[in-house]
C-alpha cells in the first residue's frame, strides 16, 4: 500500500509535462511548433533505429545460422556493390606489385603493354581507378594503404586485385599488414597521387633509361659496375642487369630508400650501403664494408643522380 501511495503522485507529476497548459507536445506558438516537429522527427527516427537494432540483435542471438549468414552476406553485397569502386577500362593502366622479402617490386603496364619497373613506391593519377595486381615471390605479405583502401593479402602463386582511386593529390603511406618475418615492420612504401598530366609526364620519364653519368659521377658508376652491385640490381642503359633486388634506374627520384625506411639523399645512400643491417636488421642486402669514405660518397652521389 505504501508503494502505491508513492507511485501514483510521482506518475501524475511526471505526466504534467505531456498534456495541458505545460505540454511541449501540444504547441500553440510558431517557435513551439517548429520544436514540436523536430521532436517528433527525432522520436520517429530514433524509434526506427531502435527497432532495427533490436531485430538484428534478435536474429544474431536467436536466429538460425542461415539467417545470420544471409543478413551478413546481404550487407556485404550492399557495401561491395558494382559501381562502389569503378573497374579500369579495358586496356587501361594497371600496376603489378610483388611482395618480396622485404621490399616491393612495382611494375607499371600501360595501355600499349609497355612494362616499366620500379620499386617501393606507387604513383597514381588522381581521379582514375587503377587496378593493382598483387602477388608474392616468397611468403604471404599484405598491402595496406589506410588512406586509400583496405588491406589485401599477397599470396605466392595467386593474384589478388585491388582497385585504388585517389580523389586528391597527395602522399599516403602504406605498410605490409601481414607478419612476414625478419624486418617486417620496415616493409613500407609510399603512394603518390598526381594530377593526370603530371602522372603521364612522370611515367614517360620513368620509362626512359638512366641518365648517362657525368664526368663527376663516372667514378661512382665505375664502383657500382665493378663491386658486385650488378649481380642484384638493374640500371637500364648500363651493364647492370640484375633482377634479384630493386630496379635502381631512377632510384634518386623516389620519395624514400629501403622501402620507406630512410629519406632519399646522398647521406641516406651512404648509410644504407655501409650500415644496412643496422638500419633494417635481417634484410637480404649484405653489408658493404669494402669501400673507403671517399668511395662511399662517390657511389652515393652516382645513385642519387639516377633520376
Amino acid at each position: 500500500m505504501s508503494l502505491r501511495r508513492f507511485i501514483v503522485p510521482v506518475s501524475a507529476f511526471a505526466l504534467q509535462g505531456c498534456a495541458g497548459l505545460q505540454s511541449a507536445l501540444d504547441p500553440s506558438g510558431a517557435e513551439a511548433e517548429r520544436i514540436g516537429t523536430l521532436t517528433w522527427l527525432l522520436i520517429i527516427f530514433s524509434t526506427a533505429i531502435l527497432v532495427a537494432v533490436c531485430v538484428i540483435t534478435a536474429v544474431a542471438l536467436f536466429g538460425g545460422e542461415r539467417w545470420r549468414l544471409s543478413i551478413l552476406l546481404g550487407y556485404g553485397f550492399y557495401l561491395m556493390a558494382p559501381g562502389s569502386t569503378s573497374a579500369r577500362a579495358e586496356g587501361g593502366l594497371r600496376i603489378e606489385v610483388v611482395g618480396e622479402r622485404w621490399w616491393w617490386r612495382v611494375t607499371y603496364v600501360d595501355e600499349s603493354g609497355r612494362r616499366i619497373e620500379s620499386a617501393n613506391e606507387i604513383r597514381l593519377p588522381v581521379g582514375r581507378p587503377v587496378e593493382l595486381e598483387l602477388t608474392s615471390a616468397d611468403v604471404i605479405h599484405s598491402l595496406w594503404v589506410p588512406r586509400l583502401a583496405g588491406k589485401l593479402d599477397m599470396i605466392p602463386g595467386r593474384t589478388n586485385v585491388l582497385t585504388l582511386e585517389a580523389t586528391e593529390p597527395g602522399i599516403s603511406r602504406g605498410q605490409c599488414a601481414e607478419y612476414c618475418g625478419g624486418p617486417h615492420a620496415f616493409m613500407s612504401f609510399y603512394v603518390i597521387a598526381m594530377p593526370e598530366d603530371q602522372f603521364s609526364s612522370w611515367l614517360s620519364g620513368e620509362a626512359e633509361d638512366a641518365l648517362a653519368a657525368s664526368r663527376d659521377q663516372a667514378a661512382g658508376q665505375a664502383l657500382f659496375l665493378s663491386s658486385g652491385c650488378v649481380a642484384c640490381h638493374r640500371v637500364r642503359g648500363t651493364d647492370a642487369q640484375g633482377t634479384i633486388g630493386p630496379d635502381l634506374t631512377h632510384v634518386g627520384s623516389r620519395h624514400s630508400l629501403a622501402a620507406a625506411t630512410l629519406e632519399n639523399d646522398v647521406a641516406a645512400f651512404v648509410r644504407w650501403i655501409r650500415d644496412g643491417q643496422h638500419v633494417k636488421p635481417e634484410n637480404l642486402m649484405p653489408p658493404f664494408e669494402i669501400f673507403t669514405e671517399d668511395e662511399l660518397r662517390q657511389l652515393a652521389a652516382y645513385l642519387d643522380q639516377l633520376r
